[in-house]
């Protein structure tokens, strides 16, 4: 038998395909042991969240459900962000200090130029501290959260799930998706880290809920 053969071979037997390459496993599904579900108890994913999202180096905002467009306003003008783009599907149109664009396939260029970019999200995850954008209502297309430098995010408290397959039970994986674990950042071969190489450099989120 030639090394190739080998190799081959191993991998049939692996995938439990049998000499010829076809045929199902011999003994049914492929054992999954990993968890599934998690506690869902809200104030300890609330609480799990910010602990996750304030390592990544995210500021977090809390407000009662009534309180989206105070906290807006408040989290821009800290920010000094006077034009911010907007998407189709959220509506904020009660929040002063600052003009919102809507997003009407704005060019890269006409993007890298506002402030910032507010949207809302799909869900987040608490136990790795990541959000996830479906282009959903209110949440735009991928350009709105990878061009600007600043992203703030408006979620909801009932949006969060403890572990990723619990994520991926809700997510439509025809949809694109965006995960975003903190503001972006890489690390050169010296490990000097650097924010905004590849999306915002500044993440801030407010979440929702009493």
């Amino acid at each position: 038998m030639t090394a190739r053969e080998e190799v081959l071979a191993r991998i049939r037997a692996a995938l439990g395909t049998g000499a010829t390459g076809t045929g199902p496993r011999p003994d049914g599904e492929v054992p999954r042991g990993y968890r599934t579900g998690a506690d869902s108890d809200p104030p300890a994913l609330v609480g799990l969240l910010t602990e996750r999202l304030r390592d990544y180096g995210t500021s977090i905002r809390r407000c009662a459900p009534g309180g989206i467009p105070a906290a807006v306003s408040q989290a821009l003008a800290e920010r000094g962000a006077r034009r911010v783009v907007v998407p189709a599907g959220l509506d904020l149109t009660s929040v002063t200090g600052a003009t919102l664009i809507a997003d009407d396939d704005l060019s890269p260029g006409a993007l890298d130029a506002v402030d910032g970019v507010i949207t809302t999200a799909a869900l987040a995850i608490a136990e790795t501290g990541t959000i996830v954008l479906d282009g959903g209502p209110g949440q735009g297309r991928r350009a709105l959260t990878l061009v600007p430098d600043y992203h703030l995010c408006i979620l909801q408290a009932g949006q969060i799930v403890a572990i990723v397959p619990q994520a991926l039970s809700r997510l439509d994986p025809a949809r694109p998706q965006t995960w975003i674990s903190g503001p972006s950042a890489t690390s050169d071969i010296e490990l000097d880290r650097v924010q905004g190489v590849h999306g915002p450099r500044t993440l801030e989120v407010i979440l929702v809920g009493s």
